[in-house]
């Protein structure tokens, strides 16, 4: 049932969206599978109190953080702060370097940096309902028992939420 905010015709559009991004990102997936492509991205973890915040995409089951691609000529920062603003409509010059993961994911030799956020309160965000289509926060004993991306996993694998 469409959401009284929202009109039915955005409502369509946004399911449209968001099975054409399924689509996508299985064929992606597929393509990366036979060509092993190299990939940098750059993922946020954004701590609210001890408390991070994780988002949900509308092609995963696992749960991840704000961030995505590195583009040609853009600084692993850069892209950060972007997909921050495009995910989940909060920007902030407050992120510190965090470190980097690599691995073999959804088919790509992916390089992942990442930044951290810390905040005092949530602040207010804006979910497109497209790609990002959920957030929650999880405490440190909560992280431990949801299913995250790959990165994600390799990430607090290494560095554990204080």
């Amino acid at each position: 049932m469409p959401s009284p905010d929202r009109p039915q015709s955005t409502a369509l559009i946004d399911s449209i969206w968001r099975v054409a991004l399924r689509v996508g990102f299985r064929l992606a997936r597929l393509w990366w599978h036979l060509r092993r492509p190299r990939h940098e991205g750059a993922l946020v973890a954004i701590y609210i109190g001890q408390s991070l915040l994780l988002v949900k995409s509308s092609y995963r089951a696992e749960w991840g953080l704000p961030g995505g691609s590195i583009h040609p000529g853009e600084t692993p920062e850069a892209a950060a702060q972007r997909e921050m603003d495009e995910e989940i409509g909060f920007s902030s010059d407050a992120l510190r370097p965090a470190g980097s993961v690599y691995g073999l994911w959804d088919g790509r030799r992916d390089r992942v940096h990442f930044f951290e956020l810390h905040l005092e309160s949530a602040p207010e965000l804006r979910l497109d309902n497209r790609e990002i289509i959920a957030t929650r926060l999880a405490s440190p004993e909560e992280l431990r028992h949801l299913a995250l991306t790959g990165p994600v996993a390799a990430f607090f694998g290494e560095n554990r939420p204080r």
